[in-house]
């Protein structure tokens, strides 16, 4: 019997059309043809979404029965898989642990625990850990015996305590959450990092002849291109001595975000501490806290002008947002101007209506060393 036009169609054909369906219409295609009943079983791409997976015709059958039953009908090997399942933070299964071959790993509040043989991934190049509980033996080891790590994302994971990551091929990091003490080393790969870090610290650190700045930057790696420090972490590395400029300095960084409040004069010096142990930087990104503006005027005055004396000479964008036009906010962003002799475009957005039309006024009267340097001023 000559093969209709759906059997016919070659398998690399076929195995396209499939993987462009929905899981469930995928398996659907079974009743087409007496070739295509099997079809679905030999899928590399496997997503399962509880709305999307329906018990109603099944009765008996929990979302994880179906998970179940395709996998264990499935021949050939699996690319990717993905399991959307909206519910109780879940119990991964030990089995997942003995996949060697993953190389990409992300995982959405669920409880992280291996059996004991568990030795890592060997493969793994990609870690994103998103509100996982994991003890902090399991996370030492996660990290620890994954020698070929490049990406690690961790966002409101708890469980453990301290953060320590030494991955020599980490390439990209993002990290959000609180822990009580942090030390990143052995990645002198590291090119893109961003830090929304709360570090429990005992405040008497304050007194250290060996300040917070000092500390990460001393096992900072040398090559970090992009880096972006949120919210409390910037408050934590300007705990303790700050000096004019890191004894290392960033010699790579052309990139620098930071989220920055100008009541704290010892922030404005960490930042400013930063920025002349970047020569390399080229773009400059920095989100104020509108409500934190009563800075003391008199030590915010004495740091800033010590700084006119620097020159960025590589700066060319700078982009400012959230001011609300206090003293402290216009004096950082004059010695910015002042500093910054190839400068192209500042972009700066006021937090509120209020006070616009003098904030423009106060900006365009700004001296810049650079020519060419134009300020844009956003609604805000």
């Amino acid at each position: 019997m000559e093969l209709d036009r759906l059997s016919s169609l070659p398998d690399d054909v076929t195995e396209k059309i499939l993987s462009g369906l929905p899981l469930k219409e995928a398996v659907r295609t079974s009743i087409l043809s007496r070739k295509w009943r099997y079809k679905s079983n030999m899928l590399q791409t496997l997503v399962f979404h509880d709305s999307c997976v329906s018990t109603q015709s099944h009765p008996t059958y929990s979302f994880a029965n179906i998970v179940d039953h395709v996998l264990l009908l499935h021949k050939g090997p699996i690319q990717t898989f993905q399991l959307f399942f909206r519910g109780d933070i879940y119990n991964i299964p030990s089995c997942l642990f003995s996949f060697q071959d993953i190389v990409h790993l992300e995982l959405y509040r669920c409880l992280l625990n291996p059996p004991s043989t568990f030795k890592g991934f060997g493969s793994l190049k990609s870690l994103d850990l998103w509100s996982v509980t994991l003890a902090q033996d399991v996370f030492d080891n996660l990290i620890g015996c994954s020698p070929l790590l490049e990406i690690l994302k961790l966002q409101n994971c708890d469980g453990f305590t301290n953060l320590k990551i030494d991955a020599p091929k980490l390439w990209f990091i993002y990290i959000q959450g609180a822990f009580q003490d942090f030390n990143l080393v052995g990645s002198s790969n590291l090119v893109d990092a961003t830090f929304d870090l709360q570090v429990i610290v005992d405040q008497r650190g304050n007194c250290s002849s060996f300040g917070n700045l000092l500390k990460f930057f001393d096992h900072q790696p040398p090559h970090i291109r992009r880096l972006t420090i949120k919210r409390n972490f910037l408050k934590y590395l300007s705990i303790g001595a700050l000096p004019e400029k890191l004894p290392k300095p960033c010699q790579y960084l052309n990139f620098l975000s930071l989220d920055m409040n100008f009541d704290n004069p010892d922030e404005i010096s960490t930042v400013l501490c930063l920025l002349r142990s970047s020569p390399a930087l080229q773009e400059l990104k920095i989100l104020v806290d509108p409500e934190k503006d009563h800075a003391a005027v008199g030590e915010v005055e004495s740091c800033l002008y010590d700084n006119y004396n620097c020159a960025y000479t590589q700066l060319r964008l700078v982009e400012v947002t959230k001011i609300s036009g206090v003293k402290a906010q216009l004096d950082f962003i004059e010695s910015l101007l002042l500093s910054s002799p190839v400068l192209e475009r500042m972009t700066v957005q006021p937090a509120s209506v209020d006070g616009f039309l003098k904030l423009v006024k106060d900006l365009l009267l700004f001296k810049r060393d650079s020519k060419r340097a134009e300020i844009m001023v956003l609604d805000p």
